[in-house]
């Protein structure tokens, strides 16, 4: 009998061991959860559409982190920040006159900065998918202002389209340069 009794209690120790593992789990999962979805913000409600499972999207998530840890993203000095500065500004004088070819400049700006800042820019959905983790809340802006200029490109769009283009293309740029908009004259 003894041994029995010590069999069940054995027994139970494994479970609750179990149920404790099981708990932690379940805590790290969650955890790690709420870090992506504040990281990533719109980005990851995004993924979660685009993958149609938590899982998935996480991974995905995850992955982006990880490869951009790899990176030598680097702040622009000052001078840089002038000299781009000063480009937007032209690129946006330009828009008056020619709509069309100030989005095409201001998308390469864009990914002249990127590139000065250490990202690779491969191709847009890589470039997207890498500014992800360190501008989660501006990535939407380049995909809605990129999609405009494919747009355009094949006379599908109207003026007022190309303005909404450049205004994401601004707000992706000041963020990459560290200008907060919001305090901005």
């Amino acid at each position: 009998m003894p041994t029995t009794t010590a069999t069940i209690y054995y027994v139970i120790g494994a479970i609750v061991l179990i149920a404790i593992v099981l708990a932690i789990v379940w805590a790290v999962r969650a955890a790690r959860s709420r870090e992506l979805e504040k990281r990533f913000g719109p980005e990851y409600d995004r993924m979660l559409r685009e993958r149609g499972d938590k899982a998935a999207a996480e991974r995905e998530l995850a992955a982006r982190q990880d490869r951009v840890k790899r990176f030598h993203i680097e702040e622009l000095p000052a001078g840089a920040r002038a000299r781009y500065t000063e480009e937007w500004r032209t690129v946006q004088s330009r828009f008056v006159d020619e709509p069309q070819s100030a989005v095409v400049e201001a998308d390469h700006l864009v990914v002249a900065v990127m590139r000065d800042r250490g990202y690779p820019v491969e191709n847009f959905e890589q470039r997207a998918a890498d500014i992800s983790p360190d501008h989660p809340h501006v990535v939407a802006d380049y995909r809605v202002a990129h999609d405009i200029a494919l747009r355009s490109e094949r006379g599908e769009v109207q003026t007022e389209d190309l303005r909404q283009a450049m205004q994401h293309y601004r707000t992706l740029f000041n963020d990459l340069l560290g200008i907060d908009e919001r305090t901005r004259s």
